[in-house]
């Protein structure tokens, strides 16, 4: 097991920065690491894919590849999948469920294609354990195998993470359509916050809702691990040494490091819906971070800049405003009730892409929920039919009153620079999950551009 081919999946454009993450975590050489579409192989050990599931932020899995072949038919697979030593990683005792993805796959049944794979686990299994066979489970699976399809080739691979890597576990009360963890980590990253020399820039999301991303803030300052709260599908395997994964946990715990007592808060969160805030306070009382955040309920256009950045060289806001199926264009909920992501057909470019693949709900969204009052502030008032008029009234409550901020905002709406009345100084493409994305930057000057050019000198 100090041989091992990883592929962590991340959602479509978190590459760049899943990257630099790994070699971080791992301290591997730059050449054990290649970017693909939609993840990031590394050739590493079985020790550094439980460092991995421990610290990544931005990663979806960690999978082990197993097996790389050619096929031409169902039965090609069945072969490809009786020659992996699957004793060598799990017992018949532990329960099983295979998923699969493909990429113009010639197959005209994926799920027929996956029964053969679960049928040559199974059969291998009574060959070496005197008969003794895996048992199916399709909802909480000891063992989870995923097969990636393309044209003419097959990859095999067994999951070490257990539930998405997403699911930190001190997420208990959410709102709805909740932010994953995994993107407010690559928005945060994005952003550069943390890779700056000396303190840290004041950091303040506006509509934190459930406090997704305020928490993730804090705990990367607090150099906190990303799974320190919760349990992985390894910890079952064959090859999982018990001692030094609490050696591992141990030097993680050791490394946190916590804000002084008395010492203010430089992470912010505020939303119009104080229920919400009660839910960001709990979720960060469980993260470990409430003393490290200091929420306020309050109006997106009427909230002031929770603190001077006057003497902090600047403040950033990170914020992820209410956009397509969450709610109807212009912040208004459809009807009272929040809209359900459309399926997208069940094929993909990546080995395993959360984007496309059926086998679980990990959206965490609870659609049929009734929309509460807004929490984006004044977004039950929108003064256009989409929502422009309300982003032009926070883009001049901003230039007025958040001089010195850098505001990155994540969207769909490619003209949202335009009905804000600003020129964004960067664009980052990104998927939330189904729907594609932009995090533009604006760096927020006071008076408007046309103000600043015919404002007579004094």
């Amino acid at each position: 097991m100090n041989q091992l081919q990883l592929f962590l999946p991340c959602a479509a454009g978190v590459e760049d920065y899943l990257a630099p993450e790994v070699l971080r975590i791992t301290n591997l050489p730059p050449g054990c690491i290649t970017k693909q579409r939609g993840g990031v192989a590394v050739r590493t050990s079985f020790a550094q894919a439980m460092l991995l599931n421990l610290y990544s932020r931005l990663a979806q899995r960690v999978l082990v590849l197993l097996s790389y072949t050619e096929y031409r038919s169902e039965q090609d697979l069945y072969r490809a999948a009786s020659e992996v030593a699957w004793e060598r990683w799990f017992t018949p005792r532990e329960s099983i469920k295979v998923e699969i993805t493909a990429q113009h796959s010639p197959l005209n049944s994926l799920n027929f294609a996956a029964l053969k794979i679960k049928d040559a686990v199974c059969d291998r299994f009574r060959t070496v354990a005197n008969g003794v066979r895996p048992d199916v489970n399709t909802q909480w699976p000891d063992v989870r195998i995923y097969a990636h399809l393309t044209t003419d080739s097959c990859s095999l691979y067994i999951d070490t993470s257990g539930e998405p890597l997403f699911k930190r576990g001190w997420r208990v009360d959410k709102g709805d359509a909740p932010l994953k963890e995994t993107l407010a980590a690559a928005m945060i990253a994005a952003s550069g916050w943390l890779d700056g020399e000396g303190d840290l820039q004041p950091l303040y999301d506006p509509c934190c809702g459930s406090g997704t991303i305020v928490i993730e803030a804090a705990q990367m300052a607090c150099n906190m691990p990303a799974g320190g709260q919760r349990r992985f599908a390894f910890e079952k395997y064959a090859p999982f040494q018990k001692a030094a994964w609490d050696a591992i946990r141990q030097e993680a715990a050791d490394a946190v490091v916590m804000p002084d007592a008395g010492q203010k808060p430089i992470i912010f969160g505020s939303d119009v819906a104080h229920r919400m805030v009660d839910f960001a306070q709990r979720n960060a009382e469980r993260a470990g971070v409430a003393g490290v955040i200091e929420f306020r309920g309050g109006d997106a256009l009427q909230r002031m800049p929770p603190m001077d950045v006057s003497e902090t060289g600047g403040g950033v806001m990170i914020l992820n405003p209410p956009y397509g199926e969450r709610i109807e264009v212009a912040g208004v909920a459809r009807n009272g009730r929040m809209e359900r992501a459309p399926q997208r057909e069940k094929q993909s470019s990546s080995p395993y892409d959360e984007r496309v693949s059926s086998y679980e709900d990990d959206s965490d969204s609870n659609a049929d929920a009734p929309q509460q009052q807004g929490r984006f502030g004044a977004r039950e008032l929108p003064q256009t039919d989409n929502g422009g008029d309300f982003f032009s009234q926070l883009a001049t409550h901003w230039k007025k009153n958040y001089a010195g901020w850098t505001a990155w905002m994540l969207t769909p709406d490619l003209k949202l620079p335009g009905k804000m009345r600003l020129k964004e100084s960067r664009r980052v493409p990104m998927w939330n999950g189904p729907i594609e994305c932009r995090l533009f930057r604006f760096d927020m000057v006071k008076g408007s551009a046309r103000e600043r050019v015919i404002k007579p000198a004094p």
